[in-house]
């Protein structure tokens, strides 16, 4: 027997697989990598990380240029003046000098090569900070493709209660059915529009919060929910590369603190004259050296506090390879076990889906009561739903595994 109420069912249950929702959000103008790309370049503009990182860059651009000096350290202007009086006659004696300060043997090479090293960590920072802020998009752009799954679904079930309400109210106006199971078919059409408000303000919020992370106003399709191919960590694993970098810096540093075991030594060129006096004018030039002693004080902490470094730099990029590990090893399992729920989860919903069409039938034909047929609606509604629901969960898995190998969307 046809009526609205089944025809809404039909077109219902082609339009809620959890393959159509894939596959028409795969059908987009742009690959889906570049429209990745583009995501996480456009959060990145807009991004603290960017400008922490470019920051860094710039600390390590100005170490290498004071590494590169002729001097160790900022030359010092010196300037004396003495006026001497007796009686009846006086003097003045000038001094003025300037003071080099003069690299140790092998502490400018030591200094160029930790600055060489600070740079290359601020490359890998920025590397590493991009790839937290991969996942903070894909998250962003998961949590958009849940409220739109739930908008749809609450859509296409307001749209069959709405079906349903009206075809019953033609019902009891013929005398086939009670004036009661109007008022219950009014008050589910009511319940499912409320529903669908809600689903369409979180939608709306999702959505906004997306466009306030990238700018962007659309989203990339999400990947089919596909078996990545086993493999181990990722040996240019971005924060595996950035705690590597970090802990050569700390070796070039520890270096550079060995081959400064005292302060710059310091040329010191002068230039006196005398006047007055009763003496013939005077004049000189001449060169000092002046050399800093080494001191157990201040040797021993710049020396503890580059061993410290380093010695924390090696467990951080052994704790964190052992951390890496774990979470890759996580998302390959979340990542088999959402591919199997999906399939699960869309076998089902089919599954209610026709059982709920088998259900109206019945109760077009008068042999099921209206309760029973609501029942079978609403069950079948959040079937459907739950299939869009895993289905964006298994895509967000096998993107989550990506990233967990240190690999780019």
């Amino acid at each position: 027997m046809s009526s609205p109420t089944l025809r809404a069912l039909a077109i219902a249950a082609a339009a809620l697989s959890a393959g159509v929702v894939l596959q028409a959000a795969a059908q987009t103008a742009d690959p889906p990598t570049g429209a990745w790309r583009r995501a996480i370049d456009a959060a990145w503009q807009r991004s603290v990380q960017a400008a922490e990182t470019g920051g860094q860059r710039r600390s390590a651009l100005a170490e290498r240029t004071a590494a590169s000096s002729t001097w160790a350290g900022s030359p010092s202007f010196e300037f004396d003046q003495l006026r001497k009086r007796q009686a009846g006659t006086g003097s003045r004696e000038t001094e003025v000098g300037i003071a080099l300060p003069l690299w140790l043997p092998g502490q400018r090479d030591a200094r160029l090569a930790a600055a060489d090293a600070q740079a290359a960590a601020a490359a890998a920072a920025t590397d590493a900070a991009r790839l937290q802020l991969a996942r903070s998009v894909v998250d962003a752009a998961a949590a958009v493709w849940a409220q739109r799954a739930e908008a749809e679904a609450a859509e296409v079930q307001a749209r069959e209660l709405d079906a349903l309400a009206q075809d019953v109210a033609r019902r009891v106006k013929a005398g086939d059915l009670a004036r009661a199971d109007a008022l219950a078919a009014d008050a589910e059409q009511l319940a499912s529009q409320d529903a669908l408000s809600r689903a369409t303000l979180q939608r709306q919020n999702a959505e906004a919060r997306w466009t306030a992370l990238t700018g962007l106003a659309t989203l990339p399709p999400p990947p089919p929910p596909e078996e990545p191919p086993p493999t181990r960590l990722h040996a240019t694993h971005p924060l595996l590369q950035e705690a590597a970098a970090r802990l050569a810096l700390a070796h070039k540093r520890l270096d550079a603190v060995r081959l400064s075991r005292r302060d710059a030594p310091e040329l010191v060129v002068r230039a006196h004259q005398e006047v007055g006096g009763g003496e013939p004018d005077t004049r000189g030039i001449g060169v000092a050296l002046r050399i800093p002693l080494a001191t157990a004080g201040r040797d021993e902490a710049l020396l503890g506090a580059a061993l410290a470094e380093v010695e924390l730099a090696e467990a951080h990029e052994a704790g964190l390879r052992r951390e890496l590990e774990l979470e890759q090893a996580a998302a390959e399992r979340e990542a088999e076990a959402s591919r199997r729920q999906a399939g699960h989860e869309a076998t089902r919903a089919r599954l209610l889906r026709e059982r709920a069409a088998l259900i109206q039938k019945s109760f077009d034909a008068g042999q099921t009561p209206l309760p029973e047929t609501l029942r079978a609606l609403s069950q079948a509604a959040q079937a459907e739903a739950a299939s869009r629901r895993q289905a964006v969960a298994a895509a967000l898995a096998a993107l989550r595994v990506e990233l967990a190998r240190g690999l780019m969307p």
